[in-house]
């Protein structure tokens, strides 16, 4: 019987059993080498305390660790390339920072450093690194930084064995909404609310709270896929889980702890659903931030705030995103042979400096003011005009494009909106994409022109939103033409 029926035929039956991971040993593409791959999860928890916290527009001081926090580090070879993905526990991560992290990596492993791609998870609960409203960085924790990270790298290229990857969506709504929403129309004031400027412009209002009778409803553009990447030994051993989702950062930690949030819950419950948590070498289960800048995990419809508990929601929703991509992963095709290609630009972008009229109004009503910190929004934003006047007119900034077989994943140095990731991977010419955002540097929040004219907390002038307005259609434009050089 087997023998009337042929491989083909026999592939084709196997492929009709449920829970079965199929194996495919040659890959389409005739550039298809020998795969392997190695994984591992470097700590990053500052070794010392108090530390300065990012995540909020006042500085807070952490005094110990909730858990750990890591730099999650997945290296891919073939016989024609390497590179390497790196997901770190931090808000965010300027790009000096990881350029010089990726060199000490380079020199150590040979991966070349346009071929290694670092990101944070946007976590609003870790050390800063990055000079945002009235925190600076810890210098000491980032020179850390930069070195695990170098070392978390090495340590996974070390680990490289023969591997097989497949990758995988599911859809999950529940966790997300717009935070953006539209101000209701008003026969006195219009339709527009004040902004920290002074100005009566913003035609939304980011985060407007319960039963807040300003606003009509939220923009409700969201991107539910929750996106995943497997690599395993040949003998099926979980090796790394990398995962993409469009979600900010949960919150409701404690201000005196850090916590890598839902990232690093995830992180931790994945290795249990895939019973993953004793092999040896260890797994390192890896979330990564999409294009979340405009959505979060609160719905504002409802009338009053749900209660929870600190942690309650993170642990929540880890499970929930854990049970879904166990339950993809079982129905996936692994191939232990396939094409890996990387594509890197640079581009020149403008920055939204103030006039100088702007920058000296602002200076005065700093120095009317004694009291530090900053604890009035328009002044914290008075502060932000001061310092962007002393920024250049335009900043260069990173991008990049990586092929795994048929799947496409970009990279923005941003806090990228839906809408500009739900348009990368309609344009892709890959059959699966994703965007992993905040990575190779950080530039900020990118909101699209359209939603540049509405206003709102996102578009608000600042360290943390400052590219000029035409910077999306140009980040955009060049991440479709990489992928499309990484697909070729």
């Amino acid at each position: 019987m087997l023998g009337r029926i042929g491989s083909w035929g026999l592939w084709f039956l196997v492929s009709l059993l449920p829970g079965i991971s199929l194996v495919n040993s040659s890959f389409a593409d005739t550039s298809a080498e020998s795969l392997q791959a190695g994984a591992y999860a470097q700590d990053i928890t500052p070794p010392k305390f108090p530390i300065s916290v990012n995540g909020g527009m006042a500085d807070r001081q952490a005094t110990a660790a909730h858990d750990p926090l890591h730099a999650r580090c997945l290296v891919l070879k073939n016989e024609v390339t390497s590179l390497s993905i790196v997901v770190c526990d931090s808000c965010a991560i300027p790009r000096d920072l990881m350029d010089r992290a990726k060199h000490l990596a380079s020199t150590k492993t040979g991966i070349p450093a346009s071929h290694i791609m670092i990101s944070a998870t946007h976590a609003h609960s870790c050390p800063t690194v990055a000079h945002l409203f009235q925190s600076d960085p810890d210098k000491e924790y980032a020179e850390f930084l930069v070195e695990q990270i170098a070392i978390g790298i090495e340590r996974a290229y070390n680990q490289l064995e023969p591997a097989r990857v497949g990758w995988g969506s599911v859809e999950q709504r529940s966790l997300l909404f717009n935070r953006r929403w539209y101000v209701k129309f008003d026969e006195k004031e219009g339709e527009a609310v004040e902004s920290p400027f002074g100005t009566l412009s913003d035609r939304v209002i980011t985060n407007p709270g319960f039963n807040n009778t300003k606003v009509t409803k939220s923009i409700n553009l969201i991107d539910p896929e929750l996106s995943f990447l497997s690599v395993q030994s040949r003998d099926g051993r979980p090796i790394a889980l990398l995962a993409n989702y469009s979600l900010h950062y949960i919150g409701n930690v404690p201000g005196d702890v850090v916590s890598a949030d839902y990232f690093g819950e995830f992180a931790e419950r994945i290795a249990r659903q895939l019973k993953a948590t004793d092999v040896q070498p260890p797994f390192v289960g890896i979330m990564s931030n999409g294009t979340s800048g405009d959505v979060n995990n609160v719905d504002f419809r409802q009338k009053t705030p749900p209660e929870r508990e600190p942690f309650e929601q993170i642990n929540f929703a880890a499970e929930l995103l854990t049970q879904d991509v166990a339950k993809a992963c079982a129905k996936i095709t692994y191939y232990e042979a396939l094409p890996l290609k990387v594509r890197q630009a640079e581009i020149v972008v403008g920055v939204r400096k103030p006039i100088a009229e702007e920058a000296a109004v602002a200076q005065r009503k700093l120095d009317e003011i004694q009291e530090r910190p900053l604890k009035d929004v328009p002044l914290i934003y008075a502060r932000e005009t001061t310092l962007l006047a002393e920024y250049p007119p335009s900043v260069k900034i990173l991008l990049q494009a990586m092929r795994i077989g048929t799947l496409g994943i970009a990279s923005c140095p941003c806090e990228t909106f839906t809408e500009t990731g739900l348009f990368i991977k309609k344009s892709s010419p890959f059959k699966s994409t994703f965007t992993i955002s905040l990575a190779n540097g950080y530039n900020g929040y990118l909101p699209p022109p359209d939603q540049m004219l509405l206003g709102g907390y996102e578009t608000w002038r600042a360290r943390s939103s400052y590219l000029s307005s035409d910077s999306e259609p140009k980040i955009q434009s060049t991440i479709k033409q990489l992928l499309r050089e990484a697909h070729q």
